[in-house]
């Protein structure tokens, strides 16, 4: 019981950073950035459309904190869809250069964080199972 309620308040503490940023993205566009002036129109539009696939991504895992051992496949789709996020920002890494630090840390919790969340919630599930 004590692991289930700590993977989920740490699922709810992860579910913060989409949250808040998915829904700053809408709200200011990309101006909200660090060095960024007024953006181009379709880049704006771009922009607070990932963002709200973004703030989207958030509410759905939100869905999956309560009975968090039963919603794997529901986790695990979501977690793909960050990991997949991950390496295109990786990959922007590699080809036109370090991001700022705040990206950094996107980085580290997109290729770090949530597929230990994955790995750490598919145990959990499966020894929950055991235990019924």
């Amino acid at each position: 019981m004590i692991e289930k309620r700590l993977l989920q308040v740490i699922v709810a503490l992860a579910c913060i950073v989409p949250l808040v940023t998915g829904s700053t993205g809408i709200l200011h566009g990309p101006q909200w950035l660090r060095g960024v002036g007024a953006a181009p129109v379709d880049l704006d539009s771009h922009f607070r459309y990932m963002s709200g696939i973004f703030f989207g991504v958030g509410l759905a895992f939100c869905s999956c904190v309560p009975n968090i051992e039963m919603k794997g496949e529901r986790f695990r789709m979501l977690g793909m869809f960050v990991v997949i996020g991950g390496l295109a920002r990786a990959y922007s890494l590699l080809s036109v250069g370090a991001p700022s630090k705040g990206h950094l840390l996107g980085l580290a919790m997109e290729l770090g964080v949530v597929p230990c969340l994955m790995l750490w919630q598919a145990a959990y599930a499966r020894r929950s199972k055991e235990l019924s």
